[in-house]
């Protein structure tokens, strides 16, 4: 489900997945590009024991919005533009394609989905998710902390989902 609006090319696109959110870049025709999470998948946290934490290496994809969406929930969410100058949307989606395939670290502090996704669309990687984490109580502003948490709400909902 979407906000309603019909996505333009270069716009990102914020996937709501059940304990994080995923993002992806808008490229036209129905598709996107985005960076996959740790275990390879980009729809859910299903196979640990790939995971090479904190750091993993993961491939760019171009695959079909509605196929990376399935059943979540999705808007546009280009809020940063407020504060920074999109890059024209040409170069957007030419830096996107240009990038399937390709293989980027991930990091789910230093360089995620969302960080890869305004880094396409602003030239400069940045992370609502991990800004609003680290200003949270005293002890989640240690990076290491933070990414602990996450893999466990990670770890946690995966238990969940196979024991139903």
């Amino acid at each position: 489900m979407s906000n309603g609006d019909e996505p333009k090319p270069g716009d990102l696109i914020e996937i709501f997945r059940n304990v994080y959110e995923h993002w992806a870049v808008y490229v036209g025709d129905g598709y996107v590009v985005h960076l996959l999470g740790p275990d390879g998948e980009s729809r859910n946290f299903s196979s640990f024991s790939t995971i090479n934490l904190p750091v993993g290496k993961n491939n760019i994809l171009k695959q079909k919005l509605l196929e990376v969406v399935s059943s979540d929930e999705w808007h546009i969410n280009n809020n940063m533009d407020q504060e920074k100058q999109p890059r024209p949307a040409h170069v957007i989606v030419e830096q996107a394609n240009k990038l399937v395939g390709t293989t980027r670290s991930y990091n789910v502090v230093d360089y995620n989905c969302e960080h890869f996704a305004t880094e396409l669309r602003y030239g400069a990687a940045e992370s609502q998710q991990v800004r609003l984490m680290e200003t949270k109580p005293e002890n989640m502003k240690d990076r290491w902390t933070l990414g602990v948490v996450i893999v466990a709400l990670l770890i946690w909902k995966n238990n969940q989902s196979t024991s139903n």
